[in-house]
């Protein structure tokens, strides 16, 4: 199937602008499932309800409010919040270049790739240039009502858009609780570090699939052809701070196996 371009913009970098097309780099494979009526089977919808009177209320008659304090909120008009959008706009504005490995990942949210609209020549001028100077730019842009900052890079000879979390949205590694317990045995990390590199090897993710997805779906293709699935439940063994060097082990030679066939 081929890709739809879902927004048209243009890249700026200083003077020189170019036209490009964003598309999705991304397709959810999510379940959606309908909701029924346990007795009847008919279809169920959501409605607003009061929390006062039980009665239901259209989604016109609904307003907006920020609680600021237990009991108390600021109630926000439509308009209100229509005046703080920002101004709809096609422009990408690339305000600086970094090192890819200066931005933390944890920034990183959506991949678009942008793709060339119209002025090929210069598209690709940008492409050989990131790539020549490997540099990764920062950009601005207004989407859809909506403000995004993000990463342009280059992926397989196109350019690519990655919007970013901001840096409020990220929480640090020292806000995590330490770990307690006794300290590792000297035969614990060993095998740890063995374990590591027996399972070393590169990195292929056609290999690893959305198991749960895959095991709904022959559910219910199942059920359509009226077989009646087996279900089998997964249980996670616990294992005691006392039996991690016998696990290490088991699972060091377990895997050991594997590699041999």
């Amino acid at each position: 199937m081929a890709a739809r371009a879902m927004w048209k913009g243009v890249v700026n970098v200083g003077t020189a602008s170019v036209p490009v097309k964003l598309y999705s780099a991304i397709v959810s494979h999510g379940i959606h499932f309908r909701l029924l009526h346990k007795t009847d089977k008919a279809p169920v919808k959501q409605q607003l309800v009061s929390a006062e009177t039980d009665e239901p209320i259209e989604y016109a008659d609904v307003r907006k409010a920020f609680p600021i304090a237990r009991g108390r909120m600021v109630l926000l008009e439509k308009e209100e919040l229509e005046e703080l959008e920002p101004e709809e706009s096609r422009d990408i504005d690339v305000t600086r270049f970094v090192d890819p490995a200066d931005v933390d990942h944890r920034l990183y949210e959506r991949p678009y790739y942008l793709g060339p609209d119209g002025n090929m020549k210069l598209y690709f001028a940008a492409v050989a240039a990131l790539e020549k100077k490997k540099k990764e730019g920062i950009a601005r842009w207004v989407m859809r009502d909506r403000e995004y900052v993000g990463a342009l890079r280059v992926e397989n000879g196109y350019l690519m858009l990655i919007t970013m979390r901001h840096a409020e949205e990220i929480i640090a590694a020292d806000a995590l609780k330490p770990p307690g317990g006794r300290e590792l045995q000297a035969r614990e990390v060993k095998m740890a570090e063995q374990l590591i590199e027996s399972l070393h090897g590169p990195f292929d993710p056609t290999q690893y699939h959305d198991q749960y997805r895959e095991r709904v779906m022959e559910l219910i293709e199942m059920k359509v052809k009226g077989k009646k699935p087996k279900v089998v439940k997964f249980r996670a063994k616990k294992v005691k701070d006392d039996q991690l060097a016998d696990a290490l082990e088991a699972s060091l030679v377990k895997t050991k196996r594997k590699a041999h066939g």
